[in-house]
């Protein structure tokens, strides 16, 4: 039985083990971003709609986001390396299927299933991460930690731009198959387990409400624009979802052992290092789900170049995330969180004002200061969460941190996706009306379609018919990055309000 002094030591193979944690950690963070890339490959290769490239986007990150608490409390109870070991052999398996998928429903569903894998192994790597150092290690350690977990988005695009440069779109879903198997052999052979050790039963009832309430949520987002926001269904479905929430709160406060105590958020540390996170990922997903198919679709570039010119947004995220820890010593947390979303908000504005003659050098301008902000911002929030809980609750904490994220990067697609399809549609207007009604319906659901109804039309209205979805494009990009920008502030300013001095 090791005594205390040893155990204070942490693990004697830890940052070994760390490299393997950030790696799956990568891995599921990059599965979310690689496929904005694949988006304008997959419209011409399935002929999937506007409101289909969005839930393809966002169907991983909602199923990731809905299991991650669960996921999270399963792996405190029976063990946090059999929880990561399971959700690498579901990614195996559905990135195999997904990878030969014939229509967008079928890889909206391949998307889901590995959304199951992904809510498995996400919170069990900071979980484990947290039981493997030592205290004085551990801020460090979730420096590098975050630092890769903004990196992924990043780097999930480049391994994309590679891809698809020589192989098929559903080589996106295909090369997490050899990544998972060597993480899986990795994880048997270096990770230790570990356990919350007061087993507290599962929480089913409150499981299911926030799945359903979220689900309901990002529903009503991403099909708003195809319904129109005052349909019916929409309104229902947001309702729906605020009333749910409700629910789960009530339940939750009367649970002896919640999934998620609602009255963790009432700790300033916990609640608003949460608020910064998911913020923070939901600007940044919804960034770049628009900013693939503005350089591809707008400046023409190919997918490759596209994946290589965003490079410096991770470059930036690795090369600053490291100082955060040390910046929040000498300035305090809160104002690391807070400047972190300012200087974020101050990349968004830079992006907003994108047009269809902007160049690169403004776009990388605005990746580099939107990504430093983000730098600082995400390890300091994840360590406030992590630490404002006791060590045998490291899984919850894990969890929320992890759910913050993906519920952001959910919501962050559907909502800000939403918005540019609103702003692309209202650009667009009748410029098209000189078509068949099936050609103009196809050019005024999603740029892509705009792109190949006038690669088809008479040539003398080729170039008009490309300069106005172009600048239609750029319209919808502009209105959801300036509301992404007000979101970023908007938290910002509750972060240096609120949270506590030290």
């Amino acid at each position: 039985m090791p005594d205390e002094a040893s155990m204070d030591l942490g693990h004697p193979r830890r940052w070994l083990i760390l490299s393997v944690l950030t790696l799956s950690l990568v891995q599921v963070v990059a599965s979310v971003s690689s496929m904005n890339l694949a988006l304008p490959a997959i419209q011409r290769a399935l002929d999937a709609s506007a409101a289909e490239l969005v839930w393809i986007n966002a169907a991983y990150a909602l199923v990731l986001a809905a299991i991650l608490l669960p996921a999270g409390a399963l792996g405190d109870r029976f063990g946090r390396k059999g929880a990561l070991l399971v959700g690498l052999g579901i990614i195996i398996v559905s990135a195999l299927l997904g990878a030969s998928a014939d229509s967008a429903g079928q890889v909206i569903a391949w998307r889901c299933i590995m959304g199951i894998g992904a809510g498995l192994v996400m919170p069990a790597t900071l979980s484990i991460l947290t039981s493997v150092f030592p205290a004085h290690e551990r801020s460090r350690a979730i420096a590098i930690w975050a630092g890769f977990a903004g990196a992924g988005g990043a780097l999930g695009i480049l391994a994309a731009g590679v891809l698809l440069e020589f192989f098929w779109w559903g080589s996106m879903f295909f090369v997490n198959v050899p990544v998972a198997v060597l993480l899986f052999v990795l994880v048997m052979s270096l990770v230790p387990t570990s356990r919350d050790t007061l087993g507290h039963p599962l929480d089913l009832t409150g499981s299911l409400l926030s799945a359903v309430a979220l689900g309901l949520l990002v529903f009503a987002l991403i099909q708003g624009p195809e319904y129109g926001w005052a349909h019916g269904g929409i309104l229902g479905a947001f309702a729906a979802a605020f009333g749910l929430g409700i629910v789960w709160v009530f339940v939750e406060n009367r649970q002896d052992h919640p999934m998620l105590d609602p009255s963790l958020f009432r700790i300033p540390r916990f609640g608003l290092g949460s608020l910064g996170i998911g913020v923070a990922f939901a600007v940044m997903y919804g960034m770049f789900f628009g900013l693939a198919q503005y350089m591809q679709f707008v400046l023409g570039y190919s997918a490759l170049d596209t994946a290589l010119r965003v490079l410096p947004f991770a470059l930036s995220m690795l090369f600053i995330s490291p100082t955060g820890p040390k910046l929040a010593v000498r300035f305090g947390v809160k104002i690391i969180i807070g400047g972190g979303l300012l200087l974020t908000a101050v990349g968004l504005i830079g992006l907003a004002t994108l047009d269809a003659s902007s160049g690169y050098l403004q776009v990388v301008a605005s990746l580099c200061v939107a990504s430093a902000g983000m730098a600082l911002a995400f390890p300091a929030a994840t360590e406030a969460i992590v630490t404002s809980l006791p060590q045998d609750k490291a899984g919850v904490a894990s969890a929320v941190n992890d759910t913050t994220r993906e519920v952001g990067a959910a919501v962050g697609i559907a909502l800000l996706g939403s918005l540019l399809t609103s702003g692309y549609r209202n650009s667009i207007g009748n410029s098209f009306d000189g078509l068949s009604p099936e050609a103009a319906d196809a050019a005024r659901d999603s740029m892509g379609a705009a792109l190949q109804v006038a690669n088809t039309a008479p040539p003398e209205l080729q170039l008009k018919l490309v300069e106005t979805a172009r600048r239609a494009f750029t319209d919808g990009y502009s209105l959801a990055m300036l509301v992404g920008a007000g979101m970023v502030v908007a938290a910002s300013i509750v972060v240096l309000r609120w949270f506590p001095r030290n």
